[in-house]
């Protein structure tokens, strides 16, 4: 039997696709930027026209809309702040359920009050080194959280040397240690700034586990 499809709308570097592949999806990537090192099937385009034009072409659709509008990170007087960008997940999430497939929407922390029915997970659930708080609203809601986070490694502060054994990775803005953050996160193929907007590929694959046992569960119902 082929793999069931899924559409990695906003894809960026391709973390969360890496984690539906490993959970056993066929995974295609959409982002209106170019991403010459998305490791699957990639279409620069602009997502939600994707999604509406061929969104019900695959068996489950996942989205990341930028979070820069819900992020709670402080901006510097030369950046845009959080109220210059769109908060796009009202729309996104009216053209999926349009669509009728199942779908899942992640974004940030600062996300929460335009979620609805998430999960939340962080790196410290799947032993990875990382601090990364991302939330997952799921249609229909079915998955569940592993455990709950372990922070008792700590942050390394701004400025220091991460030791892997007495630290969690907090990777965002322009941290220095690509090295570190690839390992810390599960991912070898991504630039800095890709691995700063990043999904390790575990939260995905945790999730997808899931949503598969569902569609098999429901072809072999049919």
């Amino acid at each position: 039997m082929s793999k069931p499809r899924l559409l990695d709308a906003f894809c960026g570097g391709g973390g969360a696709g890496m984690g539906y592949h490993l959970a056993g999806f066929e995974v295609i990537g959409v982002d209106n930027r170019p991403m010459p090192r998305y490791p699957f099937e990639f279409h620069q385009a602009d997502a939600l026209e994707f999604i509406a034009a061929h969104g019900r072409e695959f068996d489950v659709i996942h989205a990341s809309p930028p979070c820069q509008a819900y992020s709670d990170l402080r901006f510097s007087a030369k950046q845009a702040g959080p109220e210059n960008y769109e908060k796009l997940i009202p729309e996104v999430r009216a053209m999926l359920r349009a669509t009728g497939k199942p779908y899942v929407i992640e974004n940030v922390e600062g996300a929460r009050r335009e979620m609805q029915n998430y999960l939340m997970l962080c790196g410290t659930m799947f032993d990875l080194r990382v601090r990364r708080h991302r939330l997952f609203e799921c249609n229909p809601v079915l998955v569940f959280s592993p455990f709950s986070c372990n922070h008792l490694l700590r942050v390394v502060k701004k400025g220091r040397a991460p030791d892997p054994e007495k630290h969690l990775a907090a990777i965002h803005g322009h941290f220095s240690n690509q090295e570190y953050a690839r390992r810390a996160m599960g991912i070898n193929w991504m630039t800095r700034d890709e691995l700063g907007e990043a999904i390790p590929p575990a939260y995905c694959k945790f999730i997808g586990e899931q949503l598969l046992k569902m569609i098999t569960a429901s072809l072999s119902e049919n």
